[in-house]
C-alpha cells in the first residue's frame, strides 16, 4: 500500500507485485491481450519522495536506470498535466529495489505512485475511476496499484476491482519467496511468443473465470487455494529459458513448494508455509543460480 506522510517532501512506497493467478485469454484488436488475473502487492518495493517544483525532473540511486521521458515516472506525470491542464511540477527521487525486467510491476508500481502524489499536490483534482483512465494510459499495471491491496484485473489491466474482503483478509501476511535469475524477460517478447501459437495459446475465457471463482471460494472459505494458481506465460517462458523450470522442480522435490512465474518473469514466487526452511531453499537457489541471483523473502501486503 502506498503510504503518504503529510509534510514536504512526500515519500511513497511503490510495492512490488505478484500474479498469484494470470491467464491469457485472447489478443485484442488493439495488439494487447486480454488476461484475468489475481495480483498481490507485497510489502518490498521502491520508495519515491515528491516535492512541488517548478517542472518535472527525475533522479534515481540506480545510474542504470533511465531518469529521462522514457522512464514511467515521467510519463506518469505528463499524463497528469495532459489529463487535467495542472501546471504545476516536481521533483521525483526514486530509490529503486525492485529488479527491471522481473514481472514484479517495478516500473508501473512507481509511476502509479507518482500519480497518486500529484493528484495530492493538485488538490485532488481527479477522482479515483479518472486517476485509473489516466493510469491505464501509462501503463497496463498501472491501474492495479492504485487501490492499495489485492486486485482482481481484467482486460488489458484496466478493469481492476479489489478482491473480497474475505479473500484479501486470507492473503494478508503469508510469507512469500520471490526469487530471480541474474538476466531479465522481456514482456513484449512473451506476449508474442504466445500469440504465435494463435488460439492454442489461449485459455478460454469462460475457463479462466471458472478457475478464478473457484480459487477465490477455496481462499475465502479458509483453505490455501494455492493448487488453483497458474500462469499461462509460463509455457512460453520455461521453453526458452530452462534454468526456471529445472530449479522449480528442484525446489518442489526438496522442499514441497509450488513455484510459479510472476507476470513474464523472469522472477518466481512461491508462498513459503509455516516453518519452512527459509535459509535452506535460499541456498539451493543462490547454489542453481549463482551470487547474481535476486533472492528475498516478505509477506503479501
Amino acid at each position: 500500500m502506498f503510504s503518504l506522510r503529510p509534510v514536504s517532501p512526500a515519500v511513497l512506497a511503490c510495492p512490488a507485485k505478484l500474479n498469484l493467478l494470470l491467464a491469457v485469454t485472447g489478443r485484442r484488436p488493439d495488439g494487447f491481450h486480454e488476461l484475468v488475473s489475481v495480483v498481490a502487492p507485497v510489502e518490498f518495493g521502491d520508495t519515491l519522495t515528491v516535492e512541488p517544483a517548478d517542472d518535472f525532473s527525475l533522479v534515481c540511486d540506480d545510474p542504470a536506470l533511465a531518469v529521462d521521458g522514457t522512464n514511467l515516472v515521467l510519463k506518469a506525470a505528463q499524463a497528469f498535466r495532459a489529463a487535467t491542464g495542472w501546471r504545476g511540477g516536481a521533483r521525483f527521487s526514486l530509490v529503486k529495489r525492485i529488479p527491471v525486467g522481473a514481472g514484479l510491476g517495478g516500473g508501473s508500481s512507481d509511476a502509479a505512485a507518482a500519480l497518486k502524489a500529484l493528484n495530492r499536490l493538485a488538490g485532488g483534482v481527479l477522482a479515483p475511476a479518472a486517476l485509473a483512465q489516466v493510469a491505464a494510459e501509462v501503463g497496463s499495471d498501472c491501474p492495479l496499484f492504485l487501490p492499495g491491496g489485492p486486485v482482481v484485473m481484467r482486460g488489458r489491466g484496466e478493469r481492476v476491482e479489489p478482491l473480497p474482503a474475505a479473500a484479501a483478509g486470507r492473503l494478508q501476511g503469508r510469507p512469500v519467496l520471490i526469487f530471480k535469475p541474474g538476466f531479465p524477460v522481456a514482456t513484449p517478447w512473451a506476449f508474442a511468443q504466445l500469440a504465435a501459437r494463435s488460439q492454442r495459446g489461449y485459455r478460454p475465457g469462460a475457463e479462466a473465470e471458472s478457475r478464478l471463482a473457484n480459487y477465490l471460494f477455496l481462499v475465502s472459505s479458509g483453505a490455501a487455494g494455492d493448487g488453483e494458481l497458474f500462469n499461462d506465460l509460463e509455457r512460453v517462458v520455461f521453453a526458452k529459458f530452462v534454468a526456471l523450470p529445472v530449479l522449480r522442480e528442484q525446489l518442489r522435490g526438496q522442499f514441497g513448494l509450488a513455484p510459479r512465474l510472476s507476470g513474464s518473469g523472469s522472477a518466481c514466487f512461491a508462498l513459503l508455509p509455516d516453518g519452512a526452511p527459509v535459509e535452506a531453499i535460499t541456498a539451493v537457489v543462490r547454489a542453481a543460480w549463482g551470487p547474481s541471483a535476486f533472492v528475498l523473502v516478505t509477506r503479501l501486503a
